[in-house]
C-alpha cells in the first residue's frame, strides 16, 4: 500500500482548519490501510524538506489551506522534489486562489460574475466605492476570512480603521442578493449542489467552522434548469483553470425576482476542506462516496508536474 504524508498546519490564517482537515484525512488513510504519516508544516521549510526526504512518500496529501498551501507555492516545491500530490497543480492553484484572476477566467469562459473593483484602503478613504450594499474581501484569502458586507458609510469607515490585512489590495464586489450555493466537482464532474443557509448573517468564517451555525441542504432545492446551468458552470470552471482531483465553486442564486432568477459565480476553491463540517465530504456522501473512499480517490489521482 502507498506511503502517504499528510501535510497540515501551514503559515496562513487558516492553519486551524488545515489541522482539522489533516487529522480527518490521516485517520481515513489508516482506515483504508495506507502507510500514513501526519506532518505539520511550520516556518522551518528546510526541516519540512528533510522530513519528506527521510520518509520518502509515494504521495503527499496536501491538507493545507490558504496562502502557501493552495496558491501554488507548496505545489511548486513538491514538483521540484518529484513527489506526487493531491489536488491541483501550480497554475490552477495560483489562479484559483487569486479571486480577481479567477473571475477574469470565468468571465472569458462565459461564466457570470459580479461587478468588482480592486482597491486599497487609501482608495476607499478617497471616496472610491461601489453603491451600498457591497462586499469587500481580500483577493487571496480563503474560508471567507476577511469578508464583510458593507451596507452604509459608517460600516465603511469602521472597516477602514479595523481592517486586519494591512495595505494589501482588496476586492470590492457588488452584493448579490439571494441564496448561497456551492457545487462540488470531482475529476471534472459535478456531483452535487449544496445550499448553505447560515442561521444568522452570511456564510463567514465562524458560520463555516462552528457547529450548528449553518444548515447545509444537499441537494439544493432549485429549478431543474438552474441546477443544470450551475453544475455546467462549476464543471467549466474546474476545466478552464486546469484543476484536478476535487474543486468547489461558490455561487449566488438570486431569486429575489422570481420572474428573472440568475446565477453568479463568486469564486473557486481548488482545495476544498475535509473537516467534519466541510461541504465536499457532505456532497460526496450524497453521491454515494464515503469520506474514506473520497480520501483514497484523491490519493490515487495524485500527480506532480514535471
Amino acid at each position: 500500500m502507498k506511503k502517504v504524508v499528510v501535510v497540515a498546519g501551514g503559515l496562513s490564517s487558516e492553519k486551524e482548519v488545515s489541522l482539522q482537515t489533516g487529522k480527518g484525512v490521516f485517520e481515513a488513510l489508516l482506515t483504508k490501510g495506507y502507510d500514513a504519516h501526519l506532518v505539520q508544516l511550520t516556518e522551518d521549510i528546510p526541516l519540512f524538506v528533510e522530513t519528506l526526504k527521510q520518509i520518502k512518500p509515494d504521495v503527499v496529501f496536501n491538507a493545507l489551506h490558504g496562502k502557501f498551501g493552495e496558491d501554488g507555492n507548496i505545489q511548486g516545491l513538491l514538483n521540484l522534489m518529484g513527489i506526487p500530490y493531491t489536488h491541483s497543480g501550480v497554475l490552477a492553484s495560483s489562479v484559483g486562489m487569486d479571486k480577481h484572476f479567477a473571475k477574469m477566467a470565468f468571465n472569458m469562459a462565459g461564466i457570470p460574475v459580479a461587478p468588482e473593483k480592486i482597491v486599497t484602503l487609501s482608495d476607499i478613504k478617497s471616496g472610491i466605492s461601489l453603491p451600498y450594499p457591497y462586499v469587500i474581501k481580500p483577493i487571496n484569502e480563503g474560508s471567507s476570512v476577511g469578508v464583510f458586507i458593507i451596507e452604509n458609510e459608517q460600516q465603511e469607515q469602521n472597516l477602514i480603521v479595523s481592517w486586519p490585512f494591512g495595505g494589501a489590495k482588496v476586492m470590492m464586489e457588488t452584493y448579490i442578493p439571494g441564496r448561497e450555493m456551492t457545487v462540488s466537482v470531482i475529476n471534472g464532474k459535478a456531483i452535487a449542489i449544496t445550499e448553505i443557509a447560515p442561521k444568522t448573517g452570511f456564510y463567514n468564517y465562524e458560520n463555516k467552522y462552528l457547529a450548528g451555525m449553518s444548515e447545509h441542504i444537499v441537494p439544493a432545492n432549485l429549478p431543474l434548469d438552474a441546477q443544470e446551468k450551475m453544475m455546467q458552470f462549476a464543471q467549466k470552471a474546474h476545466v478552464i483553470l486546469g484543476c484536478r482531483g476535487a474543486s468547489r465553486t461558490d455561487f449566488r442564486y438570486d431569486d429575489t425576482n422570481p420572474q428573472k432568477p440568475h446565477i453568479v459565480a463568486l469564486e473557486i476553491n481548488t482545495q476544498p476542506g475535509m473537516t467534519p463540517l466541510s461541504l465536499l465530504p457532505e456532497a460526496a456522501k450524497y453521491a454515494g462516496i464515503s469520506y474514506e473512499d473520497l480520501v483514497s480517490l484523491l490519493v490515487e489521482e495524485a500527480a506532480c508536474e514535471q
